[in-house]
């Protein structure tokens, strides 16, 4: 099995068509949500992990491509900046994967960059701000954070 994080962007014609579900449904893919933005008649992103065999994820991107969704790989990435945390910890409770987590008995918050989603919880909780967003090529997508 094979796995993929993946950013799509979604044209108005498309927003209100079930194209994940065919994912699933069609080229038997699972996919989990790490989050989306979309709004009927408008626009619409969608950051997801997609996981099947090589054969059906390449079938499946190009249904994508087909029905007309632009796809971007999922190359931006969380980074804590050492100098704002102050290792209050509030990131840790919210983080679905482990990879922010409490080192003992420093009590310091530490980060697995390796274990990271990018579902960008931390980032939406952090009081200083400590926890930033990395996206390659200078693209920033605004995912309604």
């Amino acid at each position: 099995m094979y796995k993929k994080g993946l950013i799509l962007k979604f044209p108005p014609k498309v927003v209100t068509e079930p194209v994940v579900c065919n994912l699933a449904k069609k080229y038997d893919i699972t996919f989990n949500i790490l989050k989306a933005t979309i709004t009927p008649g408008k626009e619409g992103i969608m950051v997801l992990e997609l996981e099947g065999t090589q054969a059906s994820l390449k079938k499946g991107l190009e249904y994508l491509k087909e029905v007309g969704v632009e796809i971007v790989p999922l190359e931006q990435k969380v980074v804590k900046n050492e100098e704002k945390c102050i290792h209050c910890g509030v990131c840790t409770a919210v983080c679905p994967t482990g990879a922010l987590y409490i080192e003992r008995p420093s009590f310091e918050v530490k980060f697995d960059p390796q274990k990271c989603s990018a579902c960008e919880y931390c980032i939406s909780v952090c009081t200083t701000k400590a926890m930033e967003i990395s996206i390659k090529n200078g693209e920033e997508l605004s995912l309604g954070v």
